[in-house]
């Protein structure tokens, strides 16, 4: 008689108590500001624009003409961008030296003294307080882009790095909501409140700054970077839950053996990491997602939303109300992230995403062409749905995917340098987009948004020729599918 033994098999990690704490604390205490910073200056605009007037007139003597005052309200608006271009440079130094959780610390300590100086700029009659809160607003922005991402995908198990990938995204998402919400005009949109609206957001920065610092760090950091294998295991502990001994072995073993395949040689540098030829694909593919993804257009939507629905025919009100459902949408879709990264592969998503993107800009164009021409109503609310469709499109694939793709392509050592890498081009091509896009408006008309049908073509096209699948894949499994360079087969 054969007795046939049912073995129980070892439980699979999952989400516990304080790593969806740690999403959720992060998120609201980190990305949302980023998003915050995007969105706080639209609604708003003319109010500050006049007090900036008549600083400059009672303050230094200086009566602007119209266009000097444009060149005064786009020096504000960049220099959160040009901020974010700077601290892109050495995020990753910080992220190694002072650790994922650390270098989180720093930009919330940024991101405080940002908001003190924008709740009393008007106080104090200082531009320059209103420009330099802008700007350590980006220099903390650009360290998040880089931490954030690195240190929810480390501290979590491997089969949900795609489940918290998409949290940056969400934040993103859900800052811009959010500042599209507080600074309507009956709220903090007046005359009177809007220092306390572009300082709100350090209500929910000191609130995650105090279980920030009660976090664990990052145990691949601890142990590959500290050499502390103590504290690494710590970590896993308070990570996994004190149940989980075999899952917190399993783990300790496969960052020991990849500690010990590391050559002595070995530098994570900005140098030697681009010196490396095995490194350009996956470096290719990380920049070019992070650049496309600020490129695609959903920056100009956001950016000069309100122009755009008001060159389509909706009057100023509507504009407003149907922008901040826009933005509530925009939210909606995001959520669905966890979901879909968790239980589809990333090529087809990236592909189905560019795709809808693409195909969206193009009918969006096509309808102002022809709204310009005719007083269709129909062609108006079809250019509002054109509007939704390529936000859908966006949070399918592009909006989650390219800011964790980098944590995926590569391995501990050039991951950092990567991940800050990608967050100079997203900064470079959101510059782009402010500075640019109101030119081609104006030159184009209509016809402003098909540069960006061009770039998601292009991402097309890359992640079709090039990218992996990375989804239930360590790193060191993907880096074998991309050893050949630009010869590499997708698979």
């Amino acid at each position: 008689m054969v007795v046939v033994m049912h073995v129980t098999p070892p439980k699979v990690n999952g989400w516990t108590p304080l790593l969806m704490l740690i999403c959720l604390t992060v998120t609201l205490g980190t990305t949302i500001p980023v998003g915050y910073f995007f969105g706080v200056l639209n609604a708003p605009a003319e109010i500050i624009r006049k007090w900036c007037q008549d600083i400059l007139a009672t303050e230094y003597d200086t009566i602007v003409t119209a266009g000097q005052l444009d060149i005064l309200w786009t020096s504000i608006v960049s220099i959160y961008l040009i901020g974010g271009i700077c601290g892109s440079c050495f995020s990753a130094v910080l992220s190694d030296k002072y650790g994922r959780k650390g270098c989180l610390v720093i930009s919330s300590i940024l991101l405080v003294v940002s908001g003190i100086l924008f709740t009393w700029c008007r106080a104090a009659k200082s531009l320059e307080m209103l420009m330099t809160g802008r700007f350590l607003g980006g220099i903390a922005s650009a360290l998040i882009f880089t931490a954030q991402p690195m240190y929810l995908l480390e501290s979590a198990p491997s089969e949900l790095s795609g489940s918290v990938g998409v949290f940056t995204c969400i934040g993103v998402t859900g800052g811009i909501l959010l500042a599209q919400v507080v600074t309507l005009s009956h709220l903090l949109g007046s005359e009177r409140l809007w220092p306390y609206a572009l300082s709100f957001y350090c209500l929910f920065v000191v609130a995650s700054l105090l279980l920030l610092w009660w976090f664990p760090e990052s145990p691949r950091w601890l142990y590959l970077h500290k050499r502390d294998s103590a504290a690494s295991e710590k970590a896993l502990f308070r990570l996994r839950g004190r149940n989980a001994e075999e899952a917190v072995h399993q783990e300790l073993l496969e960052m020991k053996a990849t500690l010990e395949a590391k050559s002595s040689s070995e530098a994570s540098s900005l140098c030697s990491v681009l010196r490396n030829r095995e490194l350009w694909l996956p470096l290719l593919l990380v920049c070019s997602f992070q650049a496309t993804q600020q490129l695609s257009g959903i920056n100009a939507i956001f950016f000069y939303s309100l122009s755009i629905l008001t060159n389509a025919g909706f009057s100023d009100g509507a504009a407003t109300w149907l922008n901040l459902g826009i933005g509530g949408f925009n939210l909606c879709t995001s959520l669905l992230g966890p979901l879909l990264i968790r239980r589809f592969p990333r090529r087809p998503l990236m592909m189905i995403s560019c795709s809808m993107c693409a195909l969206a800009l193009l009918a969006m164009s096509l309808g102002l062409f022809f709204l310009e021409r005719s007083e269709s109503t129909v062609l108006t609310y079809f250019c509002a749905a054109f509007i939704l469709t390529f936000i859908l499109g966006f949070q399918l694939g592009l909006g989650p995917i390219a800011y964790f793709i980098g944590s995926e392509l590569l391995e501990d050592s050039p991951r950092p340098v990567a991940m800050s890498m990608g967050s100079l081009f997203s900064w470079i091509g959101n510059f782009l987009v402010g500075m640019c896009f109101p030119l081609l408006q104006s030159v184009w008309s209509s016809f402003a948004f098909i540069p960006c049908m061009c770039v998601c073509l292009y991402c097309l096209l890359l992640t079709w020729r090039y990218l992996p699948e990375t989804r239930g894949r360590e790193p060191k499994d993907v880096k074998q599918l991309m050893s050949h360079g630009f010869s590499s087969k997708r698979n």
